[in-house]
């Protein structure tokens, strides 16, 4: 006997072969969940050998530049006004002045400033492997620069409101002691030997020198008028401390705290900034609006050449092997490269706004 096949509208057969394939594959082994890939994690930031870091006052950040590409590889977010700037030895760590207390740049009349914000005073503590700001420590009312000791436990700070010097301890964050020094203190240089901190007063007219383990202010040395900043020799000889209103240098003996020369930097010349040559054959002092970088040859203590950095040049940094010079640019808002032997600027790099302060940091091998 013929069995008779009904037919199926295709229309419902398609659906019911469906339907048999997908109970077919549950009664099989069941297929693993696709892998969703997680989003990749950033990059770390590139951290330079040797780095130039910047403090943009105005735009209140820290551009990182690689010493060996002169390419800017990082920004980094810190607060308000950043100024001076310390790094530990091992290249780990940099430490950034800030400050809440208003610009008052040259002919602001400071009582037309709005009143300061101290919550924004303190020193960032600046982790430059994962490039980001840490922390801020307490610092003291308006920090404009510091230094950091050798063993990196200490920062030295001046307090420009509060007519002050200030320890803190890098620890725990505290103050661990303050030192009355003249008003507007604003240079912080520490003797190479480690033992004495010299810091400047423009109001004074003089450099005051604090000694470290009798915890106490030795001698106030009187030097040109606005003194910005101290350099030393390598050898711990002598110390050099710029004058802004009275264009000269004075060439201090540091083992006797007295004045050996005044040198005449020449008519116009407002020295800010300062830093020796690693071999100390040469001091190099940057002149703000004199636009100028000068270079002071110790052995005779006269000003031997020049080179025009850039608009009101302040913060002023060395390579290592003493053959190129660095300077923040205020106004245009670059840092100039400058050619040591030929005294010509190479190069101008942008950075952020109102750059201020300049520092040469190397990695250590450790660190790397």
């Amino acid at each position: 006997m013929r069995m008779m096949m009904t037919s199926r509208p295709i229309h419902l057969v398609l659906p019911l072969l469906a339907v048999v394939a997908a109970t077919a594959a549950g009664c099989g082994k069941s297929e693993p969940p696709a892998v969703v890939q997680a989003p990749a994690a950033p990059e770390a930031p590139k951290v330079p050998a040797v780095g130039l870091y910047v403090t943009n006052e105005s735009s209140g950040d820290l551009t990182v530049i690689d010493a060996g590409t002169l390419a800017t590889v990082a920004t980094i977010p810190l607060g308000k006004r950043p100024r001076g700037i310390a790094a530990s030895l091992d290249g780990t760590r940099a430490y950034v002045a800030l400050s809440g207390s208003p610009n008052a740049g040259p002919g602001v009349d400071e009582k037309t400033l709005p009143p300061p914000d101290r919550t924004a005073d303190g020193i960032g503590v600046v982790d430059l492997q994962q490039g980001k700001l840490l922390k801020v420590l307490t610092s003291g009312p308006d920090p404009e620069q510091l230094a950091i000791s050798a063993d990196g436990t200490r920062l030295f700070v001046s307090n420009e409101d509060a007519a002050k010097a200030g320890i803190v301890d890098v620890a725990s964050g505290a103050i661990t002691e303050s030192f009355k020094v003249g008003e507007e203190p604003e240079g912080v240089s520490l003797e190479p030997s480690g033992g004495r901190l010299w810091v400047t007063s423009e109001d004074a007219g003089a450099v005051f020198v604090i000694d470290l383990a009798a915890h106490k202010v030795v001698k106030s040395v009187k030097v040109g008028p606005r003194p910005r900043s101290v350099a030393f020799l390598p050898d711990g000889s002598r110390a050099y401390v710029p004058s802004e209103t009275g264009a000269s240098l004075t060439v201090i003996d540091v083992k006797r705290l007295v004045p050996l020369k005044t040198i005449d930097l020449g008519k116009g010349m407002r020295a800010m900034g300062t830093v020796a040559a690693p071999d100390g054959k040469h001091v190099y002092v940057s002149t703000g609006r004199s636009q100028m970088v000068l270079f002071i040859d110790t052995a005779t203590n006269q000003v031997v050449g020049s080179v025009e950095a850039g608009p009101r040049p302040w913060g002023i940094a060395i390579s290592s092997d003493g053959t190129t010079l660095y300077t923040a640019n205020g106004p245009s808002n670059d840092v100039s490269v400058i050619d040591v032997a030929t005294k010509q600027v190479t190069k101008k790099i942008p950075v952020g706004r109102g750059p201020w302060g300049i520092a040469v940091v190397k990695q250590s091998a450790a660190a790397r």
